[in-house]
């Protein structure tokens, strides 16, 4: 009798060290950085949404422009001058991994890059960078294979990379005030109808279509900035002149 006390006992034991000492399943660092990633805040003032790739793709159509298929469409657009490269400066840089033949849009797109990269520019003294600007239809196709919220490469939410007028400028790396300027640039210009801005989540940047109205835009306002400051001039140079009442 005592002897199978004794056993009952040593088996007793023996189960619960094996469950003490049992080999627990390993989670991954990744696992833990993900998990991490997705308690991470996340308020854009320009959230992606189908409704905002319905404008995008209305005002591809408004101004009537392809979605470009492949190489020799987009190669035919370069020569015409209908995309123009863009091209860094002290104030804009290219992700290095950007193909250069597709380092162009259309030239409303690089009047709009040059004036928010300069303004930013003034602000910080940081260049942007450009992550993305045209894809044919081959490359959206592509991309889509490996990221699927990507947006399609047909239909009216297709992806508006595929017009030209689009540019992906990077938000990865930007401090909160950083981030605020550029919500608040383009705040304005999207309640004009100028720019159709969305932040995405899974690359961290801004993804901006311009709309072709913005050339008339820019040139009306640097009219007005040239008037107003001739008027200063005209104020400033007229005290002291006889008949001024000085």
């Amino acid at each position: 009798m005592s002897i199978q006390k004794h056993a009952t006992l040593f088996i007793a034991t023996l189960a619960l060290s094996c469950q003490a000492f049992a080999v627990r399943p390993m989670v991954s660092p990744r696992y833990h950085r993900m998990h991490r990633f997705h308690r991470v805040p996340w308020n854009p003032v320009f959230k992606p949404s189908h409704e905002s790739l319905l404008l995008q793709n209305a005002e591809i159509d408004r101004l009537n422009l392809p979605r470009i298929q492949d190489d020799k469409e987009l190669n035919r657009l370069i020569a015409n001058a209908d995309l123009v490269p863009i091209t860094t400066s002290e104030a804009l840089r290219i992700q290095p991994s950007l193909d250069p033949g597709r380092r162009y849009c259309r030239p409303w797109t690089l009047e709009f890059v040059q004036d928010l990269s300069t303004a930013y520019y003034k602000e910080f003294h940081e260049q942007i960078q450009v992550n993305s600007a045209v894809r044919t239809v081959i490359v959206q196709k592509k991309l889509r294979r490996h990221n699927r919220n990507a947006a399609p490469e047909k239909g009216e939410t297709a992806s508006s990379h595929l017009a030209g007028l689009t540019v992906d400028l990077q938000r990865r790396g930007m401090t909160k005030a950083q981030v605020k300027f550029i919500e608040e640039y383009l705040r304005p210009l999207k309640e004009m109808g100028l720019v159709e801005p969305e932040e995405e989540r899974r690359h961290w940047c801004f993804h901006i279509m311009v709309a072709g109205s913005y050339s008339d835009y820019r040139a009306a306002k640097m009219i007005a900035e040239q008037d107003d400051a001739n008027e200063t001039l005209r104020e400033i140079t007229s005290i002291g002149l006889p008949g001024s009442g000085q």
